[in-house]
Order: structure tokens, then C-alpha cells, then sequence
């Protein structure tokens, strides 16, 4: 070896055997700004020769449940001054004097409600009963939410007396129901947490927004709509992966807790009858004539269906949906129709809520409203037609959009879209309702420092909205304040809407389908072809596009009881011409030759 030769380096250990990497997986550090300049805490951003996905214990899964842990941790903290006791150890309540719930932000509706809803008397929910007065009238009162969430704080309530029982640190009863509750909203959120790391496929580190959410921090535990979005996100991620009958059974489940879940089934019908095309799969009367084992077999192959055909699957997933929610209310319903109806008849006598556009309104122009003056008990009829109108028009535009864009937007998009127009024109807007869009937003537009600039801004309105209820006369703020925190949340919300509809025409400018990815949440839609010009389609007006074959790019299943020739291959079927394909032999060839002439 010469002086002039550098010395041969060694590598400090043997190289790994295994050397695969998940090099397609999105790489935050080095692909965003925000996230690049945060990795410096923890070493910079990811090397250029390092294995991706090889971590043995802290897995991106397992990171997010973790970030989300301490998020949730800190929202309980900052609840924590609501459920602070005074007096003697024989006379203990809640410190809530000199507006202490205003001033240290702590407010959470789990708490009062604790007593509002009669749940301190052990009474099951939507059979108990109270008096109320205002303006001179009586009003029966029952339990005023769905039956899920009423039957969830009936649980907490049971669980919460038990506790009482054993040999347990005590509090007050309505503190220890508030922990009970708060363990399983936060559990609610975790599951939330993880169907969007789910969904988010090769971008798996977008759902670090979902865990990190400034939203989370206020919102968690200010009310129920954790278990909304639990379901809602686990009901997309069924869909993703074409299980359209679990699909619709947590959506069900999500609409018995707050009904914003099925407002998830818009879109995707919207979707599924652009991609839908009607010349395939036998219906389901015609079925039985192909089967060899009668209807319940035919039913099972028009499951199968659905797997593939498009409009098959989104009326499997409805159904669903439709059925559980009725197997959850029916029997409410039934034995207690007045408190059943208790949710309904509030919703409709409800007033514009100060969160609203129409309270924003007439706090900065003295605005009487649709209905003019109106008593605390009066119903705003005008008001609830109004809101309902604007709802249905924007979901016409949306509907639109998804059926004439260029290129078939994504469910994500979609979603986002309708649940953000349901809360901007509905006349309730309650501020924890916001946790609603924030799975949504992530997998419909993940640009983090927009997302996170919503987010704060959304959060922050919390800041004035307490003031504002403490009272001027308590040092707090003026209502102008409120409602202008109010104005600043509602744009930020319309210039997401604005940027997804701009990546809805522009394609090529959404991070998701950068790297050829199609649609993660779209179940049978993700990587579906339009259906060609003069199809049997569903709705062939407006529809354009590639030309399909009688086989779904997801590929169309045959019927369970059909006999296919051993030389069948889902990818031979998917890429080779149609007349080359292999067919079934056996009593399903009418079948195939219906499907495939």
C-alpha cells in the first residue's frame, strides 16, 4: 500500500443479510418542508442508503398511536380543571365559582350533562323524564342525543358506579363518570388514529395530523364525536378494502351515534355510479337460474358482486347501513318513542347556534334571522328550510363535480367536500364538530402546513368563544371577537374545499396520485376504468373515458359454484385479450357469454 492510496475502510458490522426495503413508502423528511425542518430533533432527515420499514418495535403505526397518546393526555389535562373539588372531605362539589370552567378553557359538555340527563338518578335514557320551563311553558325533556351516544354515557354512567363500589380512590360521582367517559373517547380516537394510517396507504406518515391535531388537544373530550369519527374512518377503511357490508354496518353504527357518518354514503354512490357499468354481473333474480343450489347460494353471488361492480357495492354498503341503523333505534324507538324523538324534535326547535353562519351574520349586522324575532321555545321554520336547501344545493355541486370532473375524484375528496358544506350551511356548528373533518381533511389533501394552519386556527376559536361566555362584565370579551374567530374558521375551511376542488381539475397536482397510486380509500373504485362512450352505463351522459372490458381492473369474481377450466389466472384475466381468456365450463356459460359477448 502506498502513501498515496487512502486506507480501506470497513463497514462496522456485517451487512444485513436481508437488505429489502420500503423505498415506495412516502418520505416526510425529505418530501416536506415542515416535516424536514422538525426531524432535526430527532437526528435529521432519513439517509439516502437507509431500509425503510425495517424497524422491529417503533413502527409508523406504532409511532402515531404514541404521538396520539400524548396528545390525548394533554386534552384530559386540559379538561382537568373542570372536575377540580372544593369543600370539606363531607361536602364536596365541583369548583366551577367565579366562571372558572370560562376562564381556565376547560369546558366539556360530559360533565353538566352528567346531571342534565338525570344519569346521577341511574335511569336508563330515553325512558326517564323531566319538567322544564321557559316562557311560562312546560317541556317534557328526555335524553336529547342518538341512542348510541345516549347508551354510551348509559354505560359510563354503570361503569362509573361500579367503580364507586370497589376499593377504589373516590371522587365525585360526576368526576369519576367523566374518566370513565374519557377512557373510551380516547380509545375511540386511537382507532381513529389508526384507520387513517390505514388508509393513507404509501403516505402512512400523513396520519401523524390526525394523532398531532391541535383539534385533539381542545376537542377531544369536549363532547361524544370521537365515537363518530371512530366509526366513520373504520366504515372508509372497510370500504378500502371492498368490504361493502362492514362497510355500511359502521356507518350504520357511526349515524346511531351522530349522524354525520352517513353522510359518507353520498359520495361514494356519486363515485359508483360514475364507474358503474351495467353490462357484467347478472342481477339478482336473474341469478338463480345460474346457480345449482337455489336462492341462498344466489344471494352469496350477488354479494360476491359487489366486490367489483361498482353501483352493486355502494347499494350493498346502504343497505347495510340503513338495516343497522335500525336494528340500533328500532327497539329505542319502539319502547320509548317520545324520548327517541327527543333528538329530532331539539334539532328542529334548535336556534341558530353561536358557532353558526347565520348568528355570525347577525352579530355584525343586528340581522334578525329568516324568522325574525322568535321566543327561546318558538321553532325558526324558515331557518331549518333554508339551511336544509343550501345543504342539498351544495351536495347537487359536489355531486356534479364528482360526475364531470376530468378525472374521477377521489372518496377523500369527495367526503371532505360534503361534510364541510354540511357544517358551513347547517344551523348548528358546534365546535367540537371540527374533529369531524380532520381524518377527511388528512387523506383528501395532505399538504401539512396547510392542514396544520387550519387546525390552529380552528382550535384558537375556543380561546374567544370561553371569554365570550364568561361576560364583559367578568373581563371577558365582546361578542364581535367571538364571531370573528368564527368568520377566520369558516374561510379556512372554504379555501380547503377551494384547493381540493382545484386538485380535483388538476390531477396532477395531487400528492396522492403522484406515483401512480389511483385511490387508496376507494375500495372497487381504485383503479377502476371509465366506462367507454356508448355503454350500458348507469349514468353514460356524462361519463368519458378509457374503454373497459367486461372485466373489472379489479377483477370480476365468478360465481362460487362455477366450474373455471385449471388454466384460470386472475392476471391472465385482467391483461389478456378478451377472446383469449379462459371460460367457465358448466352451467354458467350463459352467464359468462351474458357478461362477456
Amino acid at each position: 500500500m502506498t502513501e498515496d492510496q487512502p486506507a480501506p475502510t470497513a463497514a462496522p458490522a456485517e451487512l444485513a443479510p436481508d437488505l429489502r426495503s420500503a423505498d415506495r413508502r412516502d418520505k416526510p423528511s425529505r418530501t416536506d418542508s415542515l416535516a424536514a425542518q422538525a426531524c432535526t430533533i430527532v437526528g435529521g432527515p432519513v439517509g439516502d442508503h437507509a431500509l425503510i420499514g425495517r424497524a422491529r418495535f417503533w413502527t409508523p403505526l406504532r409511532v402515531l398511536l404514541a404521538f396520539a397518546v400524548v396528545f390525548l393526555a394533554l386534552g384530559w389535562f386540559g379538561k382537568a380543571g373542570c372536575i377540580q373539588q372544593a369543600g370539606a372531605d363531607g361536602d364536596l362539589s365541583l369548583d366551577w365559582s367565579n366562571g372558572r370552567q370560562y376562564v381556565a378553557m376547560c369546558v366539556s359538555d360530559t360533565v353538566p350533562l352528567y346531571s342534565v340527563e338525570r344519569l346521577n338518578e341511574g335511569a336508563f335514557p330515553y325512558k326517564k323524564s323531566w319538567t322544564e320551563y321557559s316562557d311560562g311553558r312546560s317541556q317534557t325533556r328526555y335524553m336529547e342525543y342518538p341512542v348510541l351516544s345516549g347508551l354510551y354515557q348509559y354505560v359510563s354512567m354503570e361503569v362509573a358506579n361500579v367503580w364507586e363500589l370497589l376499593p377504589l380512590p373516590k371522587a365525585l360521582p360526576a368526576v369519576v363518570y367523566f374518566n370513565v367517559v374519557a377512557v373510551g373517547l380516547a380509545l375511540a380516537w386511537l382507532v381513529t388514529v389508526w384507520a387513517s394510517a390505514m388508509l393513507s396507504g404509501r403516505r402512512v406518515w400523513d396520519a401523524a395530523l390526525v394523532a398531532l391535531s391541535p383539534l385533539v388537544l381542545v376537542h377531544a373530550f369536549t363532547n361524544f364525536d370521537a365515537l363518530a369519527t371512530a366509526f366513520a374512518a373504520t366504515g372508509l377503511l372497510a370500504w378500502a378494502r371492498r368490504r361493502p357490508v362492514l362497510a355500511g354496518v359502521l356507518f350504520g353504527l357511526g349515524g346511531a351515534a351522530k349522524l354525520y357518518p352517513l353522510l359518507l354514503l353520498g359520495p361514494i354512490v356519486v363515485l359508483c355510479l360514475r364507474a358503474d357499468t351495467r353490462h357484467g354481473l347478472p342481477s339478482l333474480r336473474e341469478l338463480p337460474r345460474y346457480s345449482e343450489t337455489g336462492y341462498r347460494q344466489a344471494i352469496r353471488e350477488y354479494q360476491g358482486g359487489a366486490y367489483v361492480r361498482p353501483m352493486r357495492a355502494a347499494g350493498v354498503a346502504a343497505a347495510a347501513a340503513a338495516v343497522t341503523w335500525l336494528v340500533v333505534n328500532l327497539p329505542i324507538a319502539l319502547s320509548f318513542p317520545d324520548g327517541w324523538r327527543e333528538f329530532f324534535r331539539l334539532n328542529t326547535e334548535r336556534h341558530a347556534d353561536d358557532d353558526s353562519i347565520y348568528n355570525v351574520i347577525t352579530s355584525f349586522t343586528g340581522w334578525q334571522g329568516f324568522d325574525g324575532p322568535l321566543a327561546p321555545s318558538a321553532t325558526p321554520t324558515v331557518l331549518n328550510v333554508v339551511s336544509l336547501l343550501l345543504f342539498v344545493v351544495a351536495c347537487a355541486a359536489i355531486g356534479y363535480l364528482g360526475l364531470t370532473a376530468p378525472r374521477r375524484p377521489r372518496v377523500a375528496q369527495l367526503a371532505f367536500l360534503v361534510v364541510a358544506a354540511f357544517l358551513l350551511t347547517n344551523k348548528v356548528w358546534s365546535p367540537q364538530y371540527s374533529l369531524w373533518l380532520v381524518p377527511l381533511a388528512v387523506l383528501a389533501l395532505p399538504h401539512r402546513r396547510i392542514l396544520l394552519a387550519w387546525m390552529t386556527i380552528d382550535a384558537l376559536v375556543w380561546f374567544p368563544r370561553m371569554y365570550y361566555f364568561l361576560g364583559t362584565d367578568r373581563k371577558g370579551v365582546p361578542e364581535q371577537w367571538f364571531t370573528g374567530a368564527v368568520v377566520l374558521r369558516d374561510l379556512a375551511v372554504i379555501g380547503l374545499c377551494v384547493l381540493i376542488v382545484r386538485q380535483i381539475y388538476r390531477p396532477a397536482e395531487d400528492p396522492v396520485r403522484r406515483d401512480g397510486v389511483d385511490d387508496p380509500v376507494g375500495g372497487v373504485l381504485d383503479g377502476a376504468v371509465a366506462p367507454r362512450s356508448g355503454a350500458r352505463t348507469t349514468y353514460p351522459a356524462l361519463l368519458d373515458g378509457d374503454t373497459v372490458s367486461c372485466v373489472h381492473e379489479a377483477m370480476i369474481p365468478l360465481p362460487r359454484s362455477a366450474q373455471v377450466t385449471r388454466s384460470w389466472d386472475r392476471s391472465i384475466a385482467i391483461q389478456a385479450p378478451l377472446r383469449s381468456r379462459p371460460r367457465p365450463v358448466g352451467p354458467h356459460r350463459s352467464w359468462w357469454r351474458r357478461a362477456c359477448p
